[in-house]
């Protein structure tokens, strides 16, 4: 006799799902021994008082998972299970609480971070169309896993904008593309022996610190002066790789000028195997001047890995970055990622390739560096009206954030504190610097961002932050 019972009222599951789960119950907690028989479809229906299909639609459920089996023109049996292990643990437990998540509420909030871009100009109805003629043009390669470095046409695509914006030399078999570039930073460097010693610039980012310290390399931060990296530095420690940010120094927002540019070349250049890493993360951004060609172009000696990403000038959930590997490193990269997926979405992918090509993206860089531009203006005077002589900051005409210096008896914890009651999203120095303790020496750094401030809430995040501060 089997005991189910059925609610004929229910929403919440149809009659069938109620047999299966009545039976599995049975057999999982021993009501139902191995090999015992089950009744035939008909007997159960009418026992149940229901169709004869949906009784037979749980036992070919039951049937699929295993719990059940069926001998040709004997009927169905209790399939042997094996028992489930009992102990004081064996009670499913909800998700302890320092697990679970809470979603934040932005209401109020205003964002002064480094971290965003602003939206409200994007093209989305060019976009839209875009990934439009993407659906008609590729439905064969949306069918197909990808080429683990990305679809050829899409690198070639981007080989050429880069090529004709940052003076970048490469093929397009060169550019491997990845949905972030920490994610290819990752596949790069496992391809490496971990005994590699590894220069980065401090202050510098965090996140790849932290990496590469997991990933087992040898990791040591390097100071900076007024040009950039600190050569001398990076020379002592007889580094491998060298992470720099060259055309707007993360986060210190410097400029490596010409000078630098050469000695860290010529440096790259002693040793047959060392490398740069040049990460371009926001160089479609300046004002005033011209774009700074990228370290790559002067690399005479293929010695540099440029990095490059469509987070800061369009979506950052697009999630689209690319890198361009000298031939050796492509090659030791194909060799080790033979089963590699790539983890860009395709249709995106394809999708970009015609925002480019039709002229939007350009379109739409120029749109951002205006509106980016004014942005940076206002910021600034409302920070200096503000703030008066209590503040200093660094006027570099380029990327989507500047330095701030800022006299104030604040601790660091007293301002992050004091920020999160203003609901105003800040970021200290002290966040980015790897190694070295920071010093407030009643003055405090800030990374200011102003790409998803909107204009006419400028002045009040800048009262915000003066309330912070309490200068």
């Amino acid at each position: 006799m089997i005991y189910v019972k059925i609610d004929k009222q229910s929403n919440q599951n149809y009659i069938y799902q109620q047999i299966y789960e009545g039976i599995k119950v049975n057999i999982l907690e021993g009501r139902m021994k191995p090999d015992e028989k089950l009744p035939s479809k008909r007997n159960l229906a009418d026992q149940l008082n229901v169709s004869v299909n949906s009784v037979m639609n749980a036992y070919e459920q039951l049937l699929a998972e295993g719990y059940i089996y069926t001998s040709e023109r004997k009927g169905y049996y209790v399939e042997s299970i094996t028992r489930f292990l009992h102990n004081e643990n064996s009670i499913k437990k909800p998700l302890p609480q320092d697990l679970k998540e809470k979603s934040k509420n932005h209401e109020g909030w205003l964002s002064l971070s480094h971290m965003t871009a602003d939206i409200s100009l994007f093209p989305f109805k060019e976009w839209l169309k875009c990934q439009q003629k993407a659906l008609s043009l590729h439905k064969r390669e949306l069918s197909e896993i990808p080429n683990p470095q990305g679809p050829y046409i899409v690198r070639r695509t981007i080989c050429r904008l880069i090529a004709l914006t940052r003076g970048v030399i490469c093929e397009p078999e060169q550019v491997v593309l990845g949905s972030g570039t920490m994610s290819l930073i990752q596949q790069l460097m496992v391809t490496q022996n971990n005994n590699a010693v590894v220069a980065l610039e401090d202050p510098g980012y965090f996140r790849l610190y932290s990496l590469l310290k997991k990933m087992g390399f040898n990791v040591n931060p390097v100071g900076l002066d007024d040009r950039g990296i600190k050569i001398e530095e990076v020379d002592s420690l007889t580094a491998d790789f060298t992470f720099v940010t060259p055309s707007h120094q993360f986060p210190t927002g410097k400029i490596m000028p010409i000078s630098r540019r050469i000695e860290l070349l010529n440096w790259a250049a002693s040793s047959g195997d060392r490398y740069i890493v040049e990460d371009d993360y926001d160089s479609e951004f300046k004002y005033k001047t011209d774009s700074i060609p990228a370290l790559q172009s002067l690399d005479r000696n293929q010695r540099v890995i440029y990095t490059g990403s469509f987070s800061k000038t369009m979506l950052p959930g697009l999630r689209i970055s690319y890198m361009v590997l000298p031939p050796d490193l492509l090659r030791e990269f194909r060799r080790y990622h033979t089963d590699l997926i790539q983890s860009s979405n395709s249709l995106n992918l394809f999708t970009l390739h015609y925002f480019i090509e039709n002229g939007e993206y350009s379109r739409h860089v120029k749109r951002m560096n205006h509106l980016y531009e004014t942005k940076r203006k206002m910021l600034i005077k409302e920070l200096q009206d503000r703030f008066k002589s209590n503040v200093e900051i660094d006027d570099i005409p380029a990327g989507l954030h500047l330095l701030a210096h800022f006299k104030t008896t604040k601790s660091y914890e007293e301002i992050e504190t004091r920020a999160k009651e203003q609901k105003l999203e800040i970021y200290t120095m002290k966040r980015f610097l790897l190694e070295k303790e920071y010093e407030s020496n009643n003055k405090i750094d800030l990374i200011i961002g102003f790409a998803n401030i909107q204009e006419e809430k400028i002045a009040e995040a800048v009262d915000r932050l003066f309330s912070v501060l309490g200068t």
